[in-house]
């Protein structure tokens, strides 16, 4: 296992990160511990969570995948595994978390994260991300901006703020964005640099095959900011791996969970990932195992984030993530790219 140094942090991280988001939901307790110990056995220092796991979200099951994570945790090192986590941002329906509506003012981060601790059974988190930004934004498969869905949003300023004084209580170790874009990254950088806050370190964004946007603007903004991406949905949630080429059904999430299907029901989402897996099967590869090699290397990128339903799964996860692919795959996927240019952004 290959580990780096997240951001400008002093993080050391595997450079692959167990995603945690089906644990309490798609798999049990005793499953998600299975994946866990797999993972750590494997040399997976990085743990990926949030307060509204697992998805979909639900009041029932609110809060679960960190409780789960929370009773694996206080059996092991704690200053062996690096544990990420995230506060739910407002603008969706998930009033049962902190009584609703969410925000991200300083009592409702410093409320998330109290709340977190707890369910993790731990003393501090190493890594903070906002799930989504407050203000108005595309985000989750939207692909423009909307000025007249402006709304009022906790500035920026006082999140960093907030966020700040809980660094200096020793509850966070460092700060990252998620589902974030060019202007909001910079934004955090230039308020910390002006008052002297915490810098950002990551930003976790959908980032696959079928969505490359991050290499457009945000690159450039992660590599001259120190910030690493930690990329999620590699698996564009499990199209990637061709499996709904041929219809729907069985156990995937979008077969499960039909509103996931928003963010990929494009019209140019089949034909590209007839494209992947062509290449794939040319290669003698799955496609989900191109779709992971890719990304697993791709610059700036601190860790990938893999999830699973099964430990046959993960594995399998895992091991693609070891591949290195040539210059010339790597031509071809380009040249797949350019006539199917990111067709669920």
């Amino acid at each position: 296992m290959d580990y780096r140094l997240l951001g400008a942090s002093d993080l050391r991280v595997s450079a692959v990160c167990l995603g945690t988001m089906t644990f309490g939901q798609q798999n049990s307790e005793a499953e998600a511990h299975a994946q866990l110990d797999l993972a750590l056995d494997s040399g997976v220092n990085f743990i990926d969570a949030a307060e509204m796991y697992p998805v979909p979200a639900r009041r029932e099951t609110s809060g679960r995948t960190e409780s789960i994570v929370g009773s694996w945790l206080k059996s092991r090192p704690r200053d062996q595994v690096v544990v990420a986590t995230k506060v739910a941002g407002p603008g969706r329906s998930m009033e049962w978390i902190r009584g609703g509506p969410l925000a991200l003012d300083r009592d409702n981060i410093r409320a998330a994260v109290e709340g977190s601790l707890a369910r993790l059974q731990t003393d501090y988190i190493d890594l903070y991300q906002i799930h989504w930004p407050a203000r108005n934004q595309p985000m989750f498969g939207q692909w423009r901006f909307d000025p007249a869905a402006e709304r009022d949003a906790t500035p920026i300023y006082e999140q960093l703020v907030a966020l700040a004084e809980l660094v200096a209580e020793g509850k966070i170790r460092y700060i990252g964005l998620s589902n974030e874009h060019p202007w909001g990254l910079m934004r955090f950088q230039q308020v910390a640099d002006e008052l002297g806050l915490p810098r950002v370190v990551s930003v976790q964004n959908a980032y696959n095959l079928l969505n490359r946007v991050f290499e457009q603007s945000l690159a450039e903004v992660c590599f001259r900011e120190q910030v690493s991406l930690l990329p999620y949905s590699v698996l564009a949630f499990g199209h990637l791996t061709g499996k709904y080429l041929e219809g729907r059904s069985g156990s995937g999430r979008i077969t499960l969970f039909p509103a996931f299907a928003q963010r990929y029901d494009k019209p140019g989402v089949e034909p590209a990932v007839q494209a992947y897996a062509e290449l794939a099967a040319d290669l003698g590869m799955s496609p989900a195992a191109l779709a992971i090699a890719f990304v697993a290397r791709r610059p700036l990128v601190g860790s990938t984030i893999l999830g699973a339903t099964s430990v046959a799964q993960l594995t399998e996860n895992l091991a693609a993530a070891r591949w290195v692919l040539d210059d010339e795959t790597l031509a071809r996927i380009d040249a797949i790219h350019l006539r199917h240019t990111n067709p669920a952004p």
